[in-house]
């Protein structure tokens, strides 16, 4: 028996997760950016501290983290965002937990 999936859950692995995977290196790079612009020493921080740091900058920086669903959202096509819009805040939600994700999964040094 197949499960059925939500309308967000679809959108969100049929349209974000391949948007997520092609902007990986310009996201990267915006994070990596933020962090110089905060004078941060993030590459010294432990490895705990980097997963937090990820999490909370672009939970509690609310301009930076307007620029990043910006980023995202901006290569949605018109119908696909017309899908978006329908659950903007769901989906937004959905997308932010997997950029929290995809970053510390490839900026969080491991020991």
């Amino acid at each position: 028996m197949e499960a059925i999936i939500s309308p967000a859950e679809y959108f969100q692995n049929e349209v974000l997760r391949p948007i997520l995977k092609s902007q990986n290196e310009l996201l990267i790079a915006m994070f990596r950016h933020q962090i110089s612009k905060r004078k941060t020493n993030f590459d010294n921080f432990s490895p705990e501290d980097q997963f937090i740091y990820i999490e909370q900058t672009i939970r509690k920086d609310l301009n930076f983290r307007s620029l990043l669903l910006g980023t995202i959202v901006g290569r949605l096509t018109h119908q696909q965002y017309d899908a978006y819009s329908l659950q903007e805040e769901e989906l937004n939600r959905r997308t932010i937990n997997m950029l929290i994700q995809r970053l510390q999964s490839q900026l969080v040094k491991r020991k």
